[in-house]
C-alpha cells in the first residue's frame, strides 16, 4: 500500500514540551507516515502532551504512582475518540507517535500507546518495533531497548541503517561501546548485508582505541572499508593530531583503490601539509598524478594553503596554472590562498598580477571539502568573504567585489593601527 506523509499543524498558541536536545522535531508541526487514509490528530493531543509532561514532573517529586498509570491511558483514549470511527489506525500511525512521544521524553505513555495498539489486534511491525526501542534507548532505558532489539534482531525483520544509527548514537552519547560491539557482532554475524554501513557507524561512535580495534576486525573479516568510515577514522586522527598515524591508516587501506577517488590521496597530501613537509608534500603528489589519479579541487587546495601559509609564491604560481591546464575552477579556498599570502607579507598592489590569469567575475563558491579545514581552519579572506555571502544585503557578489571589500577594510585597519 502507497505510504504518504500528511503534516499536522498545531496551533502556536498552544504550548507543548520542549523536546529534548537531540530532537529535530519542530515543536509546532507533528509529521505522521500513515496509510493513504487521511490522518486526523485533535488539537487537544497537543494540550494533553503539555499536560502530562508537567503532571509528570509533578508526579515524580509526590511519588503518585496512580496518577502516573491513569494519565498515559487518558492521552491515548483522547488520540482514539478524537480519530474518525471510519478510519483504523495502522502500524505505522502508531510508530510516528511512538516517536515524537519518545523525543519529547514519554517512554511510559509510548509503551502504554504499543499495549493499546496490540489490544486493538493491530499487530507490531519493524516500524513501531524500532520506534519503541529507540524511545527506550534514547531516554535512557538501556535493559529495555536491548529487550526490544533481541526481538527485532531474532524475528523476520532487518533493521534499517538508519535505526541502526540512532540507536549506535544513543549508546555512544551515555557511553555504552560494549552495546555497540554488541549490535555490530550480532549483525555482522547473521550476514545481513549491511557490515560495511554498520562498521562504519561504529567506527565513528568509538574513540581512538575502540576506533582502531574496530578497524582491525574489519580488515580481518576482509570486508573493504568505506568513504564513510575512512573519513571518520580520518577525522579522528586530524582531531589529535596524530598525521603520522593518519598516513599509516591510509597506505593500510590502499592508496590505490578507484572506489574512493581522490579520498586517500588528499587525505595523504593533508597529512604532510599539516606539518608543512613541503618535499614530502610535492613527492606524494607526483606519486598520485604517477598512480593514475588526477588532481582534484581538494588537491590542489591543500597543497595552495600550504603554499600560502609558507609564502611560496612561485609554487602557488604554478599550481594555479596546473589548475588551470587540469580545467580545475577554483573556488573561494583557492582566491584566499592567494590574497592571504600576499597580503601577510605587505603586498596588496601586487595581487592584480596574481589574479590576472584568473576570473575574478565568477559568483563565489566553496567547494573544499570541510575536512580540510579541519586542519588549516579558514583563512581570513575565506572567513571574512563567508560573512559578506550570507549576508541578504549583500548581492551580485564576484570575487572581484570581495577582494576590493577585503582590501578596503584592511586598508582601514591599517590606517587606524599607524593613527593609533
Amino acid at each position: 500500500m502507497e505510504r504518504t506523509t500528511n503534516t499536522l499543524s498545531l496551533s502556536p498558541s498552544l504550548p507543548l514540551p520542549s523536546p529534548s536536545p537531540s530532537s529535530s522535531l519542530n515543536p509546532l508541526t507533528l509529521r505522521i507516515v500513515g496509510s493513504s487514509s487521511r490522518v486526523r490528530v485533535s488539537l487537544s493531543l497537543s494540550l494533553s502532551l503539555s499536560s502530562l509532561q508537567l503532571q509528570h514532573k509533578h508526579n515524580h517529586n509526590n511519588d503518585d504512582n496512580r496518577d502516573q498509570q491513569l494519565q498515559p491511558q487518558q492521552i491515548v483514549q483522547r488520540w482514539n475518540r478524537q480519530e474518525s470511527a471510519s478510519i483504523k489506525h495502522s502500524a505505522l500511525d502508531y510508530a510516528s507517535l511512538i516517536r515524537m512521544l519518545g523525543k519529547y521524553g514519554m517512554p511510559n505513555v509510548a509503551m502504554q500507546l504499543f499495549n493499546e495498539m496490540t489490544a486493538a489486534s493491530v499487530l507490531p511491525n519493524h516500524a513501531t518495533l524500532s520506534a519503541l526501542m529507540l524511545c527506550y534507548a534514547e531516554n535512557g532505558l538501556f535493559l529495555d531497548a536491548q529487550a526490544m532489539w533481541s526481538e527485532i534482531i531474532n524475528s523476520s525483520f532487518v533493521p534499517e541503517i538508519e535505526v541502526i544509527s540512532d540507536l549506535m548514537d544513543a549508546y555512544g552519547k551515555m557511553g555504552h561501546f560494549d552495546e555497540i560491539r554488541r549490535i555490530l557482532h550480532e549483525l555482522t554475524s547473521r550476514d545481513m548485508g549491511l557490515c560495511p554501513e554498520v562498521y562504519s557507524l561504529a567506527i565513528s561512535c568509538f574513540g581512538k582505541l575502540e576506533m582502531e580495534a574496530a578497524y582491525g576486525r574489519l580488515k580481518r573479516s576482509r570486508i573493504l572499508i568505506e568513504k564513510e568510515a575512512i573519513r571518520a577514522i580520518a577525522s579522528a586522527y586530524i582531531r589529535q593530531r596524530r598525521f603520522y598515524k593518519l598516513g599509516e591508516f591510509l597506505r593500510d587501506v590502499g592508496l590505490g583503490r578507484k572506489n574512493t577517488g581522490n579520498l586517500l590521496w588528499n587525505l595523504l597530501l593533508l597529512s604532510y601539509a599539516a606539518n608543512f613537509r613541503m618535499k614530502s608534500l610535492q613527492r606524494e603528489f607526483l606519486r598520485m598524478v604517477d598512480a593514475g589519479f588526477s588532481p582534484d579541487l581538494n588537491t590542489f587546495n591543500i597543497r595552495a594553503l600550504a603554499f600560502s601559509r609558507m609564502s611560496m609564491f612561485w609554487d602557488l604560481h604554478v599550481s594555479i596554472e596546473h589548475m588551470k591546464h587540469e580545467n580545475v575552477a577554483p573556488d573561494l579556498v583557492t582566491y584566499g590562498c592567494i590574497v592571504d599570502a600576499y597580503l601577510s607579507r605587505r603586498l596588496g598592489r601586487n595581487l592584480s598580477f596574481a589574479l590576472k590569469k584568473m576570473n575574478v567575475d565568477r559568483h563565489p563558491l566553496v567547494l573544499t571539502d570541510p575536512i580540510v579545514f579541519e586542519v588549516f581552519g579558514k583563512g581570513d579572506f575565506h572567513s571574512s568573504s563567508e560573512a559578506l555571502l550570507e549576508s541578504k544585503r549583500q548581492k551580485g557578489l564576484t570575487y572581484s567585489k570581495l577582494i576590493a571589500m577585503y582590501l578596503k577594510k584592511q586598508y582601514r585597519s591599517n590606517q587606524i593601527f599607524w593613527n593609533y
